[in-house]
């Protein structure tokens, strides 16, 4: 098989992306049985191995169990444990993930708490508990001793010598990113915790197993934690308590379950469960060391706490991954950019809508005009662009009548479009004009000596561009004429693209309010406004008319069947585009990964969620060939052919954490670029159906 269809036929495959498969397991237990304990490990070692699961976390001292008191002492308990490691060890030759089983263990006449990892029927390494909680319900000082000074050393397990400590971190060897780093419950709640140097020294899964017992609201604040760590650690964090089966004679169990990445809530388990629970999702180390390279802060951090970094030893074993398609078990937003919390919509779509008014505020005052100038098209853009400039009127007190909106029809311009931009400036109660664009169109044409002044249908991009280029015109002569400035209206997703006409065009404008925009937010936050009645009646109904047109430049006249230019049928869905551009400016992601995630999310209309209150009539689905076909497309215009118009951007806010595309803010390329090595990639791995 040739190295070309070996990676397409591998395109499928999880671990091709850089994704590792992570699973949280919340096994039966009963205190002290340990050889109960050891087959329930196994069942949930099994049900992993079939769920193609990577690496397992399994709760605190899970083999012995953990409210057992003084029973930790006794010699009976500990042989047993030891024991049941080495039937695991045995059992588990097959099997594929790698397995974090918590056990107490002796050590130079001290019993330690214990995460021993398991890989392919070898103990590879054991990590001690660093901190022994002692105070209100916890007593573990008096069994356990502390391992937070325990460093290069080993310890003999069933007549192997293997690595102990506090300084390990595992990596596999032929599976790039699956490194991982273990703590043990109480560890998760210290001011440092021990995973925060051992992410500066490499790991990029966090693990804790953990026997925290539930209280009311506890299950909050071990969220809380494992949030913040795996955001602040740029990693991620996989957390797994112990459950039903533990001793109540004081204390209960919830067997909370939960894995985060970058601060993202990935998958958690269904607390109070009586049935052990397996906990899956794929973790994307790719994105984890994208995410690190670019963040310069977190290298400094690692060279600040260059000593603790340094103690740490990396533990390599060979995991053996399978490169089969096993599907992705994660959720991926099909609009990274919309605002998905349903809990929090109105909140998130508040700040979006603000943060443009109050940077269109700022500029406004800074400036002095007296008035804003913008151009109505009937379009998405322009809509939102005036309705916030009329809410920055709103919010600093003046009428909109100093909003100065001009629609300019041209050549194909729409009835609808027009009557839309001329509803909305009557009920937004702007001040509105019109001015013809078409004669002053056709003597520029005449001068050029182009073919459509003689009566040609010759509708090439000069046509289109002189157009464009007339309304910019007017809008800055009408505006230094009124004591006005230009509120550009294109958006993100059009700068991505290159879809604007440079210069003298729509790219250009005194202040771009939408440019940290993409066009999927635009629809969106103009949907929200209708939900949440930020305007009267009337203007809602022209909003959502506007929303239910189809996308259109409207600058080539309508065929002899009546069909009008179609923006999306020429470049592609706005809807992939945004998807793209989001996983390529803001993580770096090669064009292959892209569509693998693309494909996850796009492939079934019925699987996955939607943003809330999105149409189910407009509800797409695209297969790999489209997505392959677009995304071609952008790598060519984005890497190779737009970044001149996009390095002469004026200035306009960030809105997205997802980023903007300024030149001085994220991103900054040159303008003589070639898109060749994205192409190569994309051509090379991704199959053309």
């Amino acid at each position: 098989m040739n190295a070309r269809r070996a990676s397409s036929d591998r395109f499928h495959s999880l671990h091709t992306h850089g994704f590792v498969r992570v699973a949280t397991a919340t096994p039966d237990v009963r205190p002290a049985e340990v050889a109960f304990n050891r087959d329930a490990i196994l069942a949930e070692a099994k049900r992993a191995d079939a769920a193609r699961c990577d690496l397992v976390v399994f709760p605190e001292l899970s083999l012995s169990a953990y409210a057992i008191d003084d029973l930790h002492l006794q010699g009976a308990l500990l042989d047993a444990v030891e024991v049941a490691l080495a039937d695991l060890a045995k059992a588990t030759r097959k099997l594929v993930p790698v397995l974090l089983i918590g056990a107490p263990l002796r050590h130079k006449g001290r019993i330690y708490n214990c995460a021993i990892a398991l890989s392919r029927g070898r103990i590879v390494g054991v990590v001690p508990k660093s901190f022994l909680p002692n105070y209100r319900e916890y007593y573990e000082k008096r069994w356990f001793a502390h391992g937070r000074a325990i460093t290069g050393e080993t310890l003999v397990l069933n007549g192997e010598t293997v690595p102990f400590g506090s300084d390990l971190i595992f990596a596999a060897s032929d599976l790039p990113g699956f490194c991982f780093h273990i703590e043990i419950c109480e560890d998760y709640w210290a001011p440092i915790p021990p995973s925060s140097h051992a992410a500066l020294a490499g790991a990029t899964i966090l693990t804790n197993l953990s026997a925290s017992n539930i209280t009311i609201g506890k299950a909050d604040e071990r969220h809380l934690l494992a949030r913040a760590q795996s955001a602040r650690a740029v990693a991620a964090y996989a957390y797994s308590a112990s459950g039903p089966g533990e001793s109540t004679t004081d204390l209960a169990w919830d067997g909370q379950g939960m894995v985060y990445e970058l601060g993202d809530l990935l998958t958690e388990s269904t607390r109070f469960e009586l049935e052990p629970e397996l906990c899956c999702a794929d973790v994307d180390t790719q994105r984890i060391l994208n995410e690190r390279m670019r963040m310069q802060t977190f290298n400094d951090a690692a060279n600040h706490a260059a000593a603790e970094v340094a103690r740490f030893r990396t533990v390599r074993f060979e995991h053996q991954p399978h490169y089969d398609d096993a599907g992705l078990i994660r959720p991926i937003r099909r609009f990274p950019f919309v605002p998905n919390r349903a809990a929090q919509c109105d909140q998130d779509c508040y700040e979006a809508f603000n943060i443009q008014v109050e940077g269109l505020r700022r500029r406004f005052e800074a400036t002095g005009a007296k008035h804003l100038v913008v151009g109505i098209s009937g379009g998405l853009d322009s809509t939102h662009a005036l309705i916030v400039a009329a809410k920055m009127c709103d919010k600093i007190g003046i009428s909109r009548k100093a909003i100065l909106a001009f629609t300019m029809p041209g050549f194909a311009t729409g009835e609808a479009s027009k009557s839309n931009a001329w509803k909305l400036m009557d009920a937004i109660g702007i001040t509105g004009a019109e001015i013809d664009i078409r004669p002053a169109a056709e003597q520029m044409l005449g001068d050029m000596g182009h073919p459509f002044a003689d009566g040609e249908p010759v509708y090439d991009v000069t046509f289109e561009n002189v157009q464009a280029g007339l309304r910019t015109d007017y809008l800055f002569r009408l505006a230094g004429q009124r004591e006005g400035f230009v509120i550009g209206t294109g958006d993100l997703s059009e700068m991505a693209l290159g879809w604007c006409t440079y210069g003298v065009g729509d790219q250009m404008s005194h202040y771009a309010v939408n440019v940290g925009v993409p066009k999927t937010l635009i629809q969106y936050l103009i949907a929200w406004t209708v939900r949440t009645d930020q305007f009267d009646p009337a203007a809602h109904a022209v909003l959502q008319a506007i929303l239910d047109t189809e996308i259109t430049p409207e600058l080539v006249p309508a065929g002899v069947d009546g069909i009008v230019q179609s923006t999306e049928g020429l470049i592609g869905p706005y809807a992939l585009h945004d998807f793209f551009v989001h996983h390529i400016v803001r993580y770096g992601q090669k064009p292959s990964k892209v569509a693998f995630l693309a494909w996850h999310a796009w492939h079934d209309r019925d699987s996955g969620s939607w943003p809330m209150g999105y149409p189910p009539e407009k509800r797409m689905e695209y297969d790999l060939a489209d997505i392959r076909k677009w995304l071609e497309m952008f790598c060519q215009r984005f890497f190779g052919f737009s970044q001149y118009k996009r390095s002469a951007l004026p200035n306009g806010p960030k809105v997205s954490a997802g980023g903007a595309l300024s030149p001085r803010g994220d991103w900054r390329a040159p303008s003589d670029a070639s898109a060749a090595v994205w192409l190569a990639e994309l051509r090379e791995n991704v199959p053309e159906g």
